[in-house]
């Protein structure tokens, strides 16, 4: 009996995390994510999945960020009906971060069929709703860390801690006679709320992100992450405007609830009103509230019920935010693709005063990406947005761990047997984490795998390739045509208006129409 393992997600991406391992008769899926990013991206969302969803046994989920659980709902609607198996933090999770992904599945859909500019389109159907979110959660079933477990006939799994985000893990995996190892996602050294990554030594095969993979960052302590927190906050305030922070519902916003507590207390920003205009980040708040017991760097305090904290949950209450100066605003999502954000960078980024604070990673093709790029306007629901506010980013919140971190952790999973598999990284963050690892001899195979590739697994021996991946699937990868089309359509009014000869600014329009019309299928 053979393994294999076929890829689904996150190759030479951040998002859609998704692997199959096959064993006899037994197939189960490790994550099963959600692709964020671009539209071309998130149309992988919308495409007939690569399996059977009623052949899939079981699924081991390793943490409950919606890039590796979001697919759940759509794969038990389709004819799933094993177990989701998952940390009974994760278990707690899932019940709200994936009924808050279907609600927006319909909210996206309703918005983008009532757009102006798609007119006469055909209409967009939601992914998976609220409901059948919630049928999926009840799949999950919760096992303790470090303990085997048996998901289905000829497999043995074992969860480890990946100090990633509250019940984060990475996978232990037996089957076919080989030992095989999932990162997940792994967390820096030095994490608040959770301890460092663990898990064993000596496998077949290793399967690693990548994300922070061609960067390492200043290792800093908790207390000095804080002063770069104060700096902005305080820097924010002197300008008069508001200080809006995109961030993660889960985790991402409870670390700056942490910090702004501290801050707070300590009487280091003033009398700054934070405001948590994100009804998933402030359930996902009270799970951290019911472990709040074995949490790191709280003082055995609830930092979560500071008064000037404040939870928004009411749309009403989010909309009497435009008028506000001078607050302390976190919103969802983290990459500004969906959620309250983008209506609070519609109000913010035209406004001088303002400044956008990003504290986490934005994926290539991302609103938060473009606008970290430098973008002076950017399209939000259709509509151009200036890029007046000040911009500002801290990278020391990273709930991934970095560049050295990462190599640490691959060494400390010696030795490797057969191949170390790098994914969920941009193109730029794989490469250079393969070139490393090879040079310092960490793996006797290193491979990079692309969406849709099958390996066959052996022990002690490197991976082979039996199915080659889907070349089309890489051209949505990174940044598309439509981030490309938004830079132009905000800039086109501007551009032709500095053409000052009049008979020159129409030549300049025909000549667009006949470039166009000269790609256009004949009707």
């Amino acid at each position: 009996m053979t393994l294999s393992l076929a890829v689904h997600g996150a190759a030479r991406t951040v998002t859609g995390s998704c692997l199959e391992l096959r064993a006899g008769g037994s197939r189960i899926l490790l994550d099963c994510g959600l692709f964020q990013g671009s539209r071309s991206l998130e149309a992988l969302n919308y495409e007939a999945l690569a399996f059977e969803p009623s052949s899939i046994d079981a699924v081991v989920l390793s943490h409950a960020h919606i890039d590796h659980s979001g697919l759940l709902p759509r794969l038990v609607a389709e004819g799933f009906s094993g177990t989701i198996w998952c940390t009974i933090e994760t278990s707690d999770l899932l019940e709200f971060m994936l009924a808050d992904a279907g609600r927006i599945q319909e909210y996206e859909a309703e918005r983008r069929n009532h757009r102006r500019d798609r007119a006469g389109d055909e209409l967009i159907a939601p992914i998976y709703t609220e409901a059948d979110a919630l049928v999926a959660w009840q799949r999950a079933r919760a096992v303790p860390l470090a303990e085997w477990f048996e998901p289905a006939p000829g497999f043995r799994v074992k969860l480890w801690n990946a100090g990633h985000i509250l019940g984060s893990a990475s996978v232990e995996v037996e089957a076919g006679g080989v030992r095989l190892l999932y990162s997940g996602d792994i967390g820096p050294d030095n994490k608040a709320f959770h301890a460092d990554p663990d898990s064993p030594t000596g496998f077949d095969h290793v399967i690693c992100e990548a994300t922070y993979g061609d960067r390492s960052r200043e290792q800093i302590s908790i207390e000095a992450r804080r002063r770069l927190l104060e700096t902005e906050i305080v820097e924010a305030r002197a300008r008069g405007g508001n200080l809006v922070i995109p961030t993660f519902a889960l985790e991402r916003t409870q670390e700056l609830l942490l910090d702004i507590s501290k801050l707070s207390s300590d009487d280091r920003i003033g009398t700054a009103a934070v405001f948590v205009d994100s009804p998933l980040a402030n359930r996902a708040t009270t799970v951290f509230r019911k472990y709040a017991d074995q949490l790191e760097d709280t003082g055995g305090r609830d930092v979560f019920a500071h008064p000037s904290i404040h939870y928004v949950n009411d749309v009403s209450g989010s909309m009497m935010l435009n008028s506000t100066s001078g607050a302390i605003i976190l919103a969802a999502s983290g990459m500004c693709e969906a959620g309250r954000i983008r209506h609070h960078l519609f109000y913010n980024l035209p406004r001088r005063e303002s400044t956008i604070l990003f504290v986490g990673f934005q994926a290539e093709g991302s609103l938060g990406r473009v606008i970290l790029d430098g973008a002076k306007r950017v399209r939000i629901s259709g509509r151009d947005v200036m890029v007046r506010a000040q911009i500002r980013r801290i990278e020391s919140y990273s709930a991934h761990a970095d560049q050295a971190e990462l190599l640490a952790w691959i060494e400390a999973r010696a030795p490797i047997g057969g191949t170390l598999f790098l994914g969920h990284g941009e193109r730029g963050a794989i490469d250079e984490l393969g070139k490393l690892v090879t040079a310092r001899g960490l793996a006797p195979s290193v491979i990079v795998p692309e969406i849709g590739e099958v390996y066959e697994l052996n022990a002690g021996a490197p991976a082979r390739r039996t199915k080659t991946g889907k070349p089309e699937l890489q051209e949505a990868i990174g940044r598309d045509w439509q981030n490309n089309y938004a830079d132009l359509a905000t800039s086109l009014k501007r551009r032709l208006a500095n053409i000052r000869d009049a008979r020159d600014r129409q030549t300049a329009i025909d000549e667009m129409r006949r470039v166009l019309d000269s790609y256009s299928a004949p009707i």
